[in-house]
């Protein structure tokens, strides 16, 4: 097959985020597909350019196209969605060039490339594979980021219209599919790609202490938050409960990434004081194996929202992969994950106090703090290995493909 990708935030190994398209696209190249990618020009981070070339072959069979994009988007609500609608239009553009699709593949967020990829596949007369990552509008409007109906009412329309058209949609998370039920997405076109990790980018034997020794850190309790610093992220819950592990002799806190939230969170810090938070730039995903090796816990954290409870955060498979115990401040799905797993400590989300607690149950029982990154390795390796999630991929593909041909 020729797969066509409309993804804006699309992010090599060499970028800061997560790399599960990256992944997925190489694992299908080698399975002898061939795989285009409509991509932008910007980090959804930092907001800076990732590349000036309009296209590169990334790896054997993959090839990506920058799109036009616009700046400012990691930064203002008004410009972000500007560049959604611009990047809808360039992309739209450019994949009418790509020739011989066989099948195109959409993924949000944001949910407008989706409308681009569905036009293209009907211009084409080739099959829309629809990925929900993200329950869009809904998430914006729970963190309160959208808030103007003239905006949420059109893309809620928007939202139904490509569940229903879409030949397929794949979610990573089995806390979306009675969201998606619920707005006309017939079951029996739903299936389930969970995020997941490929385990091998990471040594559970790796102590990090090189990243300990560049950053003064030897001998610390190291709770480790990667990821965006944004609205959602509820980090100031965790500077909070840094504030009351002030007097915890050796505990650190280490923020890495970048978000709209993060020069609030630093001013913050140096308001309260706070000498055992530590925050550093965003680091591409093939150093995070290097951050995560120094870490003793790994943090995920939502603001306490009834729909988060949806989720299946991508860094909380990175910390399981790379043998770490999970402080989970996020309940619902990956809630029952973690607990089922015994891979981590869950405590209620935006409760600074118990956050506190959970730190120094974990770092006061470090022998058992190492029994659940153990079994947390265990399970990706079992459930979560994105190896093995490429295939129920290729496969629902394959699906895809053939029941459009037999139509035909």
């Amino acid at each position: 097959m020729h797969i066509l990708l409309v993804h804006q935030l699309f992010i090599r190994p060499d970028d800061p985020g997560g790399t599960r398209h990256f992944e997925f696209c190489v694992a299908l190249a080698d399975a002898g597909h061939r795989v285009t990618i409509l991509a932008g020009r910007r980090s959804y981070l930092t907001g800076e350019v990732v590349s000036h070339r309009r296209q590169e072959d990334i790896a054997p069979g993959v090839t990506l196209i920058r799109c036009g994009t616009l700046a400012g988007g990691h930064r203002s609500f008004f410009w972000r969605g500007l560049g959604f609608l611009w990047f809808t239009a360039t992309s739209l553009l450019a994949g009418l060039r790509v020739r011989e699709v066989d099948l195109v593949w959409g993924t949000s967020p944001p949910l407008l490339q989706v409308a681009s990829a569905w036009l293209l596949a009907r211009l084409r007369r080739r099959p829309l594979v629809f990925e929900v990552r993200d329950l869009w509008p809904a998430f914006a409007v729970a963190a309160g980021v959208l808030r103007s109906r003239w905006i949420i009412r059109p893309s809620e329309w928007l939202e139904r219209f490509l569940y229903r058209r879409a030949d397929h949609l794949i979610v990573n998370s089995p806390g979306f599919i009675p969201h998606l039920t619920a707005r006309g997405a017939p079951a029996g076109r739903i299936t389930l790609v969970a995020n997941g990790v490929d385990p091998a980018m990471f040594d559970p034997a790796d102590r990090g202490e090189t990243f300990r020794q560049r950053h003064d850190l030897q001998g610390c309790f190291l709770v480790v938050y990667a990821g965006a610093h944004g609205l959602s992220n509820d980090l100031d819950t965790v500077l909070q409960a840094a504030q009351q592990l002030r007097d915890e002799p050796g505990v650190r806190f280490v923020f890495v990434g970048d978000g709209k939230e993060k020069p609030n969170l630093m001013h913050q810090a140096e308001v309260l004081g706070l000498d055992n938070v530590l925050f550093l730039p965003p680091v591409p995903k093939e150093g995070m194996a290097q951050v995560l090796a120094a870490a003793d816990c790994g943090l995920a954290i939502l603001k306490p929202f009834p729909l988060y409870t949806t989720t299946y955060p991508n860094k909380v498979f990175d910390y399981m992969a790379a043998g770490r115990p999970v402080l989970l401040a996020i309940d619902g799905v990956i809630r029952e994950v973690v607990e089922q797993e015994r891979a981590g400590v869950a405590v209620t989300p935006g409760d600074p106090a118990a956050l506190a607690q959970g730190v120094r149950r974990l770092s006061t029982d470090r022998a058992e703090a190492r029994r659940m990154g153990k079994r947390g390795r265990a399970a990706v390796l079992r459930r979560f290995d994105r190896r093995q999630q490429v295939k129920s991929l290729e496969a629902t593909f394959r699906r895809v493909v053939e029941a459009r041909e037999q139509r035909a």
